[in-house]
């Protein structure tokens, strides 16, 4: 079957950094679907495992942690499944990617596609909707409901791929005040089209911006990019015995400035449930299931802003360095035909 391999540790000035490749189509084991990939979108953690910033086990020869396709076939204990579904997930950091026409991913993290979507649109939402939803719900423990009081949730970094669906989550499922941070203009709207009640500029200092609001509480911080940068900020403008959940990397991170505040700090890795076998691992099964139900509800909207085909690694390198750029509101999707 056709795939797109990586070299670690590469530049994308590297001709081989991302190549076309041929390699076997792989069989099911006993709770795995085989999918058969018609899109994929391109995360901040493709462009670092490629360049060699975040490490995978040996194995792992294709890069990819989003997807939606068609089951092509299924194991031998599979229940959740048939042939001939449309799916849609973020896999597994511990085994090789959705870059490939064919992949295998355990039944317990897969969900059904939404049905108003199309496979490009579907591709974009998986890894960010199970992050925002585990971040808001599991991490931060933030009840659904609106609640009188609920207080205020700041994201900072609220145009990025989390950011976006996180906003749409916070704000249609829950009764806090959500505040995202943006520094452009394109950005700005972006998070007020998504739902943001306000937004500010995280290239100023945000705990002023945060008091001319006069809004509650900042209650609940979801710090999705450039943590370190905003940690003395964040400490100063959340309120005492707040939540702080991290998603982005850091060699090390001093918590310290919370501690006279009370406030409890939550890491969310989206793939700790597949990666360890929790006992929990359906969840992720179960998320993907509600999100598509409230995508084709209208409550939540997709998040794809650029799609290119056909899904090799001419188009995926372009991806990437879209990414690696920056400025890109929402996510990038490669499809491996038009109009998918």
């Amino acid at each position: 079957m056709k795939a797109v391999g990586f070299r670690r540790g590469s530049s994308l000035a590297d001709p081989l950094c991302l190549t076309d490749i041929e390699v076997e189509r792989p069989e099911p084991g006993p709770h795995d679907v085989r999918v058969a990939v018609h899109a994929v979108s391109v995360n901040p953690l493709d462009t670092k495992v490629r360049a060699g910033l975040v490490s995978t086990p040996g194995p792992v020869r294709c890069l990819g942690w989003d997807a939606a396709g068609i089951v092509d076939a299924v194991g031998s204990a599979v229940t959740l499944f048939r042939p001939g579904q449309k799916v849609y997930y973020a896999g597994s950091f511990d085994r090789s990617g959705s870059n490939a026409q064919y992949q295998l991913v355990d039944e317990r993290i897969v969900g059904h596609m939404p049905q108003s979507l199309g496979y490009a649109e579907a591709a974009a939402l998986p890894l960010t909707a199970l992050t925002a939803w585990q971040l808001l719900f599991d991490r931060l423990a933030v009840p659904p409901g609106k609640p009188a009081h609920a207080g205020s949730l700041l994201v900072l970094g609220g145009a990025g791929g989390v950011g976006s669906m996180l906003i749409q989550l916070a704000r249609r499922l829950t009764g806090l005040t959500v505040i995202a941070t943006a520094s452009r203009g394109q950005s700005r709207d972006w998070c007020l089209a998504l739902g943001a009640h306000h937004v500010i500029d995280h290239r100023a200092p945000l705990a002023a911006q945060v008091s001319a609001l006069a809004i509650a509480p900042v209650s609940h911080v979801a710090a999705l990019s450039h943590t370190a940068d905003h940690l003395h900020e964040l400490a100063e403008l959340i309120a005492p015995q707040g939540r702080l959940a991290i998603i982005d990397d850091h060699d090390s991170l001093d918590a310290t400035p919370f501690k006279a505040k009370s406030v409890s700090l939550h890491w969310e890795m989206v793939f700790t449930r597949p990666l360890y076998r929790t006992p929990d691992m359906i969840a992720q099964h179960q998320i993907l299931n509600e999100v598509a139900a409230l995508v084709d509800a209208g409550v939540l909207r997709p998040t794809s802003s650029q799609v290119l085909h056909p899904l090799d690694a001419t188009r995926l390198i372009e991806a990437h360095r879209l990414l690696e750029t920056g400025g890109v509101a929402g996510k990038v999707v490669v499809a491996r035909e038009a109009g998918q």
